[in-house]
């Protein structure tokens, strides 16, 4: 007699990851609303300082490898007021997108 029940794990898994609501992460690093941070020397876990940024998360990645901290991934926002269909004022919050370096 053979007790061999299917695993539905990964389903369940794929189903609850791209459900409609669910955030995306963007694993290649493009998001272009982040920016990637190592520590700032001296700081600590409990009070996290930002020290050097790094150009994209997989520089993040081998950094925080090669001298074993972590890094910060940081996304900007800002308030903008926005005025809904019934007239009312909202405040919303808009990406502030990183202008890139010019050389």
């Amino acid at each position: 007699m053979e007790t061999n029940v299917p695993n539905n794990s990964a389903e369940t898994a794929s189903r609850s990851v791209g459900g409609t609501n669910a955030r995306r992460r963007h694993r290649n690093g493009s998001d272009p609303n982040l920016r990637y941070f190592l520590p700032k020397s001296g700081s600590s876990p409990a009070k996290p300082e930002l020290g050097q940024e790094m150009a994209n998360e997989g520089e993040a990645l081998i950094e925080g490898l090669k001298s074993g901290q972590p890094f910060f991934a940081v996304a900007v926002w800002k308030s903008v007021p926005e005025v809904n269909g019934g007239g009312n004022p909202v405040i919303v919050k808009q990406a502030v997108i990183q202008k890139p370096a010019q050389s």
